[in-house]
């Protein structure tokens, strides 16, 4: 049966990680399997742009290259962590870069794909970041700095990440469900799947199906599959195949 996958929040520092090497063996194996796949944002830790990221990763890249070359189309969502990927990210890896949100129906369903932290309404500092980085022109204004400086600018950007965690109450770091019902509403879907939130969870709120895709994790790491039967997770063993 025809299925599209679902991946984010890999976090991937670099291809010489136990995740990359996950990843490539998906990307090899199962996923060619896939009539799709669509990564929705957060698969590097870091990225300070392309011509200081696609060396880290250039094998990751080329193995969504080869993915594409086999015949799946690929689909990818800026997180808020690689909010700076570009067009010689695009042409490297092939993955066709998608607005957040995007509506579009997946086997019959009205669906809403997204990062997810556009849901997470109540963070009301990490709204102002999201602000920032989805705007186009302050994208580019960050882009036009030294190298340097933006690798400085991301070290000091995930300490204070790192250090906000620990304070903000848990509740706010996750979505708001009415924020979830009224982006849906407005696009029309029946169906939301999203990431960022790395509490991977099947919901129904009111009769709106949400699915938080899985983040990868050393000991789990987990493909969102969905066909005309629904949705359903399947996990990846280390070597990147389907689990049993």
């Amino acid at each position: 049966m025809p299925a599209t996958h679902v991946i984010a929040d890999l976090h991937l520092i670099d291809d010489r990680e136990p995740a990359a090497r996950r990843l490539a063996g998906y990307l090899a194996g199962p996923a060619r399997q896939a009539d799709a796949l669509y990564v929705l944002g957060d698969l590097f830790d870091v990225w300070i742009g392309d011509d200081g990221s696609i060396g880290p990763h250039a094998g990751t890249l080329d193995a969504f290259a080869a993915l594409a070359e086999s015949g799946v189309p690929l689909y990818f969502m800026r997180g808020n962590r690689d909010f700076a990927v570009g067009a010689a990210f695009e042409r490297r890896s092939r993955l066709q870069i998608l607005d957040d949100p995007t509506a579009l129906t997946l086997h019959g369903v009205p669906t809403l794909l997204a990062h997810g932290d556009l849901f997470c309404s109540d963070d009301v500092a990490h709204q102002a970041f999201r602000a920032k980085y989805t705007d186009a022109g302050w994208r580019r204004r960050r882009l036009a700095l030294p190298l340097w400086l933006r690798r400085t600018v991301a070290r000091r950007a995930r300490r204070r990440s790192t250090a906000a965690k620990r304070t903000k109450p848990a509740h706010i770091m996750d979505v708001n469900t009415a924020t979830v019902a009224e982006t849906a509403a407005e696009y029309g879907a029946r169906r939301v799947i999203h990431g960022h939130t790395h509490r991977p969870a099947d919901h129904l709120d009111e009769g709106l199906e949400r699915y938080v895709v899985a983040d990868w994790r050393p000991e789990i790491a987990e493909v969102l599959i969905v066909d005309d039967d629904g949705v359903t997770r399947r996990h990846l063993d280390p070597a990147g195949e389907f689990a049993a």
